[in-house]
């Protein structure tokens, strides 16, 4: 299905060259001021256009269709909608007799009986990662009002990328990544851009104020919920809290956190779990994502109109690294999971 949540429930809808795609949002409380304006941050921060990124450029407006009357949120279901307008399907008619290794185009086929919808990937594209950014917005906003075991809100969600094609970020010397990413990554995406190929990277994700209480033992734990959500991101591989897979080659004497007189760990090597709930430490987590499914660059696979194995060469527009893009991803991700887990004041 296409609906997340129970508290707070999000459904995304459309295909990438279709009409429009949106997300309709249930469980958002009354009274919250919101407008058109307060998408444009986390939007552009997910646009396309840069270095490594599709060239297909999109307005992304967004179009508050329901649950908004005189700038606040009515406690309605809330629909927000988005055009398409910039598509090029024929960039995608060889995928019907040669789908892409690495993509969803046969595991669709196979599953819907050629019913899909092919163009842009359809409901597989990540353009459908729009509409879950806007539904992270209204999440953030929902955490500023929302509390677990005290008077204070969650602020902030913060994603960076810290491993790009396999090379570590220096953070002891590099400036911060709004700024200027390393030349190391610069280079690594010009020698993918130049052999037709992609790169996959790490998304580290901290909310660092987050109080002890989120999450439920067992089903709703605290990395179930977010790693149902984080999955849900195409292209995602991997996730891990803390001291992650390390913590497999250590002693309980080197993973465990000690706790200090204010009932919070002295370090975090659970990411700030403890028994699927939140235990006042920062919630640390780091998503891996694949590299782009769709390259240039020449591979051998099945031809269904020829019934021999082919050479396929990919055209049209696509990311030399999606997870450029992802880190804005990963937080809305992160605040809708979060948003589902709160009682609101």
């Amino acid at each position: 299905m296409n609906t997340f949540g129970r508290r707070f429930r999000v459904s995304i809808f459309g295909e990438s060259h279709g009409e429009l795609i949106g997300v309709v949002l249930d469980g958002v409380p009354e009274g919250l001021e919101l407008s058109e304006q307060d998408f444009e941050y986390d939007i552009q921060r997910r646009k396309s256009g840069a270095k490594g990124t599709t060239p297909r450029r999109e307005e992304d407006r967004p179009e508050l269709v329901s649950g908004v009357y005189e700038g606040h949120t009515t406690g309605a279901p809330l629909t927000i909608v988005f055009r398409n307008n910039n598509t090029r399907s024929a960039d995608y008619s060889l995928f019907e007799a040669m789908p892409r290794p690495g993509h969803a185009d046969l595991t669709a086929a196979l599953k819907w009986e050629d019913c899909q919808d092919p163009r842009g990937s359809g409901h597989f594209s990540g353009r459908l990662t729009l509409p879950v950014v806007a539904a992270g917005v209204v999440a953030k906003k929902m955490l500023q009002d929302a509390t677990i075991l005290d008077e204070t809100p969650l602020n902030s969600v913060e994603a960076k990328i810290v491993e790009l094609g396999g090379i570590a970020r220096d953070f002891s010397t590099a400036l911060e990544m709004t700024e200027v990413m390393p030349q190391e990554w610069q280079d690594a995406i010009d020698k993918a851009i130049e052999e037709g190929d992609s790169l996959g990277a790490v998304i580290e994700c901290t909310v660092p104020d987050i109080d002890p209480g989120y999450g439920e033992p067992f089903w709703d734990s605290v990395e179930s919920v977010i790693a149902h959500a984080i999955f849900s991101i195409p292209g995602v591989r991997g996730l891990e809290f803390g001291d992650g897979f390390k913590a497999s080659a250590m002693k309980g004497s080197e993973h465990n956190d000690p706790i200090g007189p204010d009932c919070r760990p002295l370090k975090n090597g659970a990411g700030g779990v403890n028994g699927g709930i939140t235990n006042g430490a920062p919630l640390k987590f780091r998503v891996a994502f694949k590299p782009t499914s769709s390259i240039s660059k020449p591979q051998q696979t099945f031809n269904f109109a020829t019934g021999e194995m082919d050479t396929l060469e990919v055209k049209g527009r696509h990311d030399v690294c999606f997870a450029l893009r992802a880190p804005v991803v990963v937080e809305a991700m992160t605040a809708i999971a979060l948003a589902d887990l709160v009682r609101l004041k």
